[in-house]
């Protein structure tokens, strides 16, 4: 990435911003955060984390395995009930000081995950910022975060209360790994969880710097603990420890399966946010334009590397070639290239691997009889990385494999449908259940398609736009519980019921 030619001042800006960042990190290494103190692995193995711009090795970081994890598990189990007890109204000022040093620092962190997973600045300065209101958000729901209901009956009052369910694992994934990590451990943390958080080895750089800047904001010493380290050693060694009470992970549908399963002997609590393989549906009387630009965001932001992304094009048999056709130019016209130029739109995917990945769906595609209308090839991008051409997928059909299996890149499927029926039942038929969208003019049928659709979220007249307060989740292989406003105190918390007599009931008397 040295040899990159800046071409805009907030480009050169970006350069000169990460170069120090990398040096420290070159110098310093990643270790893991246990207990309030960066620690190298018990075993001293490390590995090495590299950049897919260019292949350059970022840092050297600690290989946790299930010691590190009993190392880590343990101080959370230290510091569960302290933290616990602490007035919600001091854990609400700390994790107001949490967000406030992620955003003091919020250019250093859009510009690492741009080196670290390849996603384009233009998301990535947004993305720290969204941090700081996950934070904000949660931090505000601390002094709440215990409140239940009053159900009384004739002759008791009956109330419940929320209490936090003890030591917990957050595993998390390489998408936007900085934001994803702190919608999963500030409501733990709100709640008066203690966590443990092991983040992909493909990005762990981040993750480093959470830990640290949670350290700095005050928090107590193992309320937040770091494991570095690959998901078959420290991950499983995480699901299956029995100090940790629930686990929050978001990644790939099997590996949700196999972590329900190295968990179930302890019968720990799991949340789950899975693969989707989501549908956008456009009928004829919607605003095209409108639904064009949401099709082509949905899709190609963030590379296509988001579980949200609208990866299939549901349009009606009567607007499809006039749709594909603007679609087509569109996609034609996407910028690929180095993630810290402000211009680009498309980055490199995040790893050799993942590239291989998404390129075998261009010979799926041909042998399925279907048409790769746009890319179809790798993209020979700046730095030499894992770049990929945008590619626009057309002449499908339901049954293909490239409408039914997650690719999770740039690549649009495009499925044409006769009626509200036929495009209902597409939808459908396959195995996710995360997100759906519509696009109509008639709301009747916007809401009548929203309730068949078998899908946790749907958006109509709108591309994915994230409330807060509101659940998020699928059902289906898409995942297990809702993260989100109080949603996420169901994960984090058990509910406690109460009931007080008013010492007028008649109780039965035995063995008189």
């Amino acid at each position: 990435m040295d040899k990159v030619t800046p071409k805009t001042d907030l480009y050169q800006a970006n350069l000169d911003r990460v170069a120090p960042l990398l040096k420290a990190l070159r110098a310093d290494g990643i270790g893991h955060m246990i207990g309030g103190r960066v620690v190298a692995s018990i075993s001293g193995e490390t590995f090495e984390t590299t950049s897919p711009i260019d292949g350059a090795v970022l840092a050297s970081v600690a290989r946790g395995n299930a010691e590190d994890v009993d190392r880590a598990a343990t101080a959370a189990a230290l510091a569960f009930k302290p933290w616990r007890d602490m007035p919600a109204s001091m854990r609400r000022k700390l994790l107001h000081r949490v967000a406030d040093a992620i955003e003091d620092r919020a250019d250093d962190i859009a510009v690492l995950e741009c080196v670290d997973t390849g996603q384009a600045h233009r998301f990535m300065a947004k993305a720290a910022i969204r941090a700081a209101e996950n934070f904000r958000f949660f931090a505000d729901k601390c002094t709440e975060a215990r409140d239940g209901l009053n159900t009384p009956s004739e002759e008791h009052w009956n109330v419940s209360t929320r209490v936090p369910i003890g030591p917990v694992g957050v595993i998390t994934p390489w998408n936007t790994p900085f934001m994803l990590s702190t919608w999963k451990i500030a409501p733990a943390l709100a709640a008066g969880c203690t966590v443990v958080h092991k983040p992909a080895e493909w990005s762990p750089v981040t993750a480093d710097l959470l830990a640290k800047l949670v350290k700095q904001a005050g928090i107590p010493d193992g309320v937040l603990n770091t494991v570095h380290g690959f998901g078959e050693e420290a991950g499983k060694a995480l699901t299956e420890h029995p100090a940790i009470k629930a686990i929050g992970f978001v990644g790939e549908s099997a590996t949700g399966s196999a972590i329900m399963a190295q968990g179930a002997p302890n019968l720990k609590r799991v949340h789950f946010e899975l693969g989707g393989k989501n549908p956008v549906i456009v009928f004829d009387d919607a605003d095209i334009e409108r639904a064009l630009d949401a099709v082509v965001f949905m899709i190609y932001s963030l590379n296509g590397e988001r579980c949200t992304s609208s990866s299939r094009l549901l349009i009606q048999q009567s607007i499809a070639d006039r749709f594909i056709e603007k679609l087509a130019a569109r996609v034609k016209a996407l910028k690929v290239g180095h993630p810290l130029d402000p211009a680009t739109e498309i980055g490199p995917l995040i790893h050799v691997r993942h590239l291989e990945k998404v390129c075998t769906y261009f010979d799926v595609a041909r042998q399925d009889g279907a048409t790769i209308a746009v890319g179809g090839s790798v993209h020979d991008g700046p730095g030499g990385g894992h770049y990929v051409q945008p590619t626009l997928v057309t002449g499908a059909n339901g049954k293909m494999r490239i409408a039914q299996e997650e690719v999770f890149g740039p690549f649009l499927t495009v499925i044409a449908f006769r009626d509200e029926s036929d495009a209902i039942a597409i939808a459908n038929d396959v195995k996710y259940g995360l997100t759906g969208y519509v696009w109509t003019g008639d709301m009747g049928r916007a809401l009548r398609v929203a309730d068949a659709l078998e899908a946790g979220m749907i958006w109509l007249n709108s591309e994915n736009v994230r409330h807060l307060p509101t659940p998020f989740g699928g059902m289906k292989a898409s995942g297990i519980g809702r993260d989100g406003g109080d949603y996420s105190f169901d994960v984090y918390m058990e509910t406690k019921h109460v009931s007080l007599a008013r010492g007028t009931h008649r109780i039965q008397r035995l063995g008189i």
